[in-house]
């Protein structure tokens, strides 16, 4: 099996300048595995790292949608798996860093749905004239009935999920949750960072504050004035809180305190992903630095 060497953890502990400095040390090139970086224009609000910051390594599935185009998890584990491919044939190390965990465990692991067999338009057509004629609530309990371990994982209001879930159901007559195959399609090695819960938090309200500085505001606007909340894009974190402020709803300084909480609970929400579904090496690089040689040696063993 090919090596992939992954670096997860949640928001503000440095997987972007890790994976560059063992992209640097391997030989390595580095994989976007976050669902927001994918889409152009949303630099601030995703973390993106620019090419200025790169450092002369090559990233990938950062810049390659339009914010209304769709991207999930099958298009994530279809361009990784030929990204990998590509990366490993030419003699260089695929270093995977981001946070979304199903999309890394998707990849380790095989992803069964999403192939030719497990997509019907008329049934997507007809799931989305009852969602239109009923609510996002309603078609989670729907999917709750059918396949109750899949809708835990989906919020009633990611109403695009819940229609892929109930789709996938119908159209394989397999529950959407029972559609991993769970046999490795890599040797993979995982790097988790983390530090202190208070401190996470702390770094993650910072990181909110320099965004908005830096101009999470004017790249909403943009975003609202390009469709707002229909594109896929306005659902992640950074993005979907504006929402109530540009219809009035809500002021500035409330959306901004929205997105911090909305941010540390979905840190608290990976971590627990990441110790519960993926063999995980965890550090701590944010209060110990000289932690870095324990990475290094961990990898030189795994090479």
């Amino acid at each position: 099996m090919k090596k992939i060497l992954i670096i997860v953890g949640p928001t503000a502990v440095g997987k972007s300048a890790l994976a560059i400095k063992l992209a640097k040390k391997y030989n390595g090139e580095v994989i976007s595995g976050d669902s927001l970086q994918i889409y152009r224009k949303l630099d601030i609000g995703t973390a993106k790292t620019l090419p200025k910051e790169q450092n002369g390594i090559p990233h990938y599935l950062i810049d390659t949608k339009d914010v209304d185009q769709e991207n999930g998890v099958v298009d994530f584990v279809h361009d990784a798996g030929k990204l990998i491919d590509n990366i490993s044939n030419r003699g260089k190390l695929p270093i995977i860093a981001g946070g979304t965990g199903y999309y890394i465990q998707a990849l380790i692991n095989g992803l069964a749905l999403g192939g030719e067999n497990s997509s019907d338009e008329k049934v997507k057509a007809n799931l989305e004239q009852e969602l239109a004629d009923t609510s996002s609530e309603q078609m989670w309990d729907k999917l709750n009935k059918i396949d109750p371990v899949a809708a835990e994982k989906i919020p009633a209001a990611n109403s695009r999920k819940i229609i892929r879930a109930l789709e996938v159901c119908e159209v394989t007559g397999h529950k959407f949750s029972e559609q991993q195959n769970f046999e490795p399609q890599y040797d993979a090695l995982v790097i988790g960072l983390n530090c202190d819960r208070k401190l996470l938090y702390q770094r993650i309200n910072q990181r909110v504050d320099l965004m908005m500085d830096e101009g999470l505001l004017q790249e909403n606007k943009w975003l609202f004035s390009h469709g707002g909340m229909n594109n896929p894009a306005s659902k992640g974190i950074g993005y979907r809180e504006f929402d109530a402020y540009f219809n009035a709803n809500q002021s500035l300084s409330d959306t901004i305190d929205e997105i911090k909480l909305d941010s540390r609970h979905y840190a608290k929400r990976q971590l627990t992903w990441f110790r519960n579904k993926l063999n995980t090496n965890w550090f701590n690089l944010v209060e110990h630095p000289s932690e870095i040689n324990q990475i290094e040696t961990l990898v030189n063993q795994w090479r």
